[in-house]
């Protein structure tokens, strides 16, 4: 593990070229990390486990995740998995995908795909379509949740969990992040291409008005003391 973490740290101290598409930055930056994604994320990213079962695909569903990496969150659906009638999984990052194929081969319903999140269309309607800490990455994340509405059948289910910052008023009921915690965590996570919007959850709430939220804020890796922000949004389409 220490290894592992050494090799990701370094690209993260590095951060995300600022050169070429969104594409390439992405193949730049987690290429030489890859092999070690899934280990150093598994504790940075929470709240994965949850976002899944509040969607709760069922039996004879169509899922679609839309930045999915390595593939790693198939692994929260446990033996729903088998139960559904296809998961596409959408990124842009060629190792990544490379991450995900080993991982999916043999699961005859899965489906690896190299697209982008604002542009991609299955070839019909799904039931539940979902970011699990790619809308920050997606420049575009206006276009990607319009996107993902546009999968949807009527009732289907939208999913997001994220890093977030709250706007510095926000909605009756959320929670307000103080003003170094909506300095500090833009500027952290940027420098990696990671980006936390005040806008988000805002333009979540408003697409999806029927929609269950939890805010929250978990540990970072190596720097103790500190918790950053995330959210987890599931809503249904009308």
């Amino acid at each position: 593990m220490i290894r592992g973490d050494a090799q990701v740290l370094l690209r993260l101290l590095r951060g995300q070229p600022r050169r070429g598409n969104l594409a390439e930055r992405l193949q730049a930056f987690y290429g030489p990390q890859a092999e070690y994604y899934d280990a150093f994320r598994e504790r940075l990213l929470h709240g994965r486990v949850e976002l899944l079962e509040g969607l709760s695909p069922g039996p004879g569903e169509r899922l679609v995740e839309l930045g999915a990496g390595t593939g790693r969150n198939l692994g929260f659906l446990g033996e729903r998995l088998g139960s559904l009638a296809r998961v596409e999984l959408v990124d842009l990052c060629p190792a990544l995908l490379e991450q995900a194929r080993k991982r999916t081969a043999g699961l005859p319903n899965v489906q690896v795909i190299e697209g982008d999140a604002v542009t991609y269309q299955p070839d019909g309607p799904v039931d539940c379509v979902y970011f699990s800490y790619s809308l920050t990455m997606i420049p575009n994340w206006e276009g990607a949740l319009g996107n993902a509405l546009a999968m949807l059948k009527p009732g289907g289910r939208l999913g997001v969990v994220d890093f977030y910052i709250s706007q510095p008023t926000p909605a009756p009921g959320l929670t307000r992040h103080g003003w170094v915690s909506r300095r500090f965590w833009p500027r952290w996570f940027g420098h990696d291409g990671v980006h936390p919007n005040p806008a988000h959850l805002p333009a979540l709430r408003r697409l999806l008005p029927n929609h269950a939220l939890t805010e929250h804020a978990a540990p970072v890796p190596y720097l103790p003391g500190l918790r950053v922000p995330y959210y987890c949004f599931v809503g249904r389409h009308a």
